[in-house]
């Protein structure tokens, strides 16, 4: 069964960082493009980044102003989300998810080549 796991999620202070980490199992990570959406509360799906196969195309949300950085590591079917200098307005659930088409937008949950995963909670706040 095709799965994706996120984790590394919680409560942190504002300015701190926190290091949200995807795992997959069940198919060829390194095949799939990784997608970071999040969802604040009561808000829509937020689209923050890409990271292609090999981790040599990536591109962020303007909205971040460069915070936060994606990366992988196809050995180990894992990929990461590094979040620097956290804002109140960085809470949300954060979502990783795997897709085989490129994008610059949150691939659609509802297509079942698209690899959710349960999301992991991301809390900023004093």
């Amino acid at each position: 069964e095709e799965q994706v796991v996120e984790s590394g999620g919680g409560l942190v202070q504002p300015v701190r960082s926190l290091r949200l980490s995807c795992v997959a199992s069940g198919f060829t990570f390194g095949t799939y493009h990784i997608f970071w959406p999040r969802q604040p509360p009561c808000q829509v799906f937020e689209w923050v980044l890409t990271i292609s196969q090999y981790g040599r195309y990536k591109r962020y949300a303007d909205s971040l102003r460069g915070r936060f950085t994606a990366s992988r590591d196809n050995a180990l079917n894992t990929a990461y989300l590094q979040m620097d200098s956290l804002e109140p307005e960085d809470t949300a659930v954060y979502y990783c998810v795997a897709s085989r088409i490129l994008r610059l937008d949150t691939p659609p949950r509802t297509d079942p080549d698209n690899y959710w995963g349960q999301g992991t909670q991301v809390t900023v706040s004093s």
